[in-house]
């Protein structure tokens, strides 16, 4: 099996200051128990320990990190790369997370190219995946504020140099904090979303309709990333990263 990054992230304190002294045994606690079992080799053990922090409501890009970890060590690769990509989610930049999510695809059967992208395309989403909603949200609300200033500076003004200069720059963080807004609004609805997921059957055969009988387009298997786009009756249309489109039995998929 190919090496993957095994860093342990710790859950900050401040996720545990989430769960209610109700609940017992402190998400922190949980934690440790996990990254313990983990450190040991115990490795179902470990995902059921963090699992147990995530039915705490607890979120975060290290969380599932170190799960995608536990997955990937226990061989199990379809849930590892759920993880991964849960991870991915949250931090589309992290290197650690990319580099393993890359590793346990390298493993699994499917190889689907994906359809090349025009070139605006190619720049939305590298700016897009430049940051998470958070960072995002600050950028517009410090633009903004420099925006506040600058119209400041127009009503304010003496002369018409400086008129023209605020004028100008307003504008440009004008347009700054608006295309910012909706980077941020846009990777906020994403990350509550579910409309990826991952195929669980080790081989399962896309319909061209939802119905057994229906005439089989293609083949795929586990481990596989998809796109749902339609819902009906126990049944998900799904479009592969090539075009290709076809519907699965629900249960063939886990949802990212």
């Amino acid at each position: 099996m190919r090496k993957i990054k095994r860093i342990i992230f710790p859950v900050f304190i401040a996720l545990a200051m989430q769960v209610s002294s109700a609940f017992g045994q402190s998400a922190d606690s949980l934690i440790y128990k996990a990254n313990e079992a983990y450190n040991q080799g115990l490795y179902d053990s470990a995902i059921a320990t963090y699992t147990q922090a995530l039915d705490r409501n607890l979120e975060s890009y290290q969380l599932y990190y170190n799960i995608g970890n536990a997955c990937f060590k226990n061989n199990d690769i379809p849930s590892a790369i759920l993880y991964y990509e849960k991870a991915k989610k949250l931090a589309p930049t992290d290197e650690d997370v990319n580099f393993n999510l890359s590793i346990a695809n390298s493993m699994i059967v499917d190889k689907i190219e994906k359809v090349p992208e025009m070139f605006y395309q190619k720049w939305w989403n590298y700016f897009y995946n430049m940051f998470d909603a958070d960072t995002w949200t600050i950028i517009s609300i410090v633009s903004w504020i420099i925006l506040l200033l600058f119209i400041g500076t127009f009503i304010l003004a003496k002369t018409r140099r400086t008129k023209k200069m605020s004028f100008y720059f307003g504008l440009l963080f004008l347009f700054t904090s608006v295309a910012t807004f909706g980077l941020a609004s846009q990777k906020y609805y994403y990350t509550k979303e579910h409309k990826e997921a991952i195929v669980f059957t080790p081989t399962v055969t896309a319909k061209s309709s939802p119905t057994r009988s229906a005439v089989d387009l293609f083949v795929i298997h586990e481990g596989t990333k998809v796109r749902i786009v339609d819902e009906v009756q126990g049944w998900v249309k799904i479009k592969l990263h090539d075009g290709s489109i076809g519907w699965l039995p629900g249960n063939a998929v886990k949802r990212i």
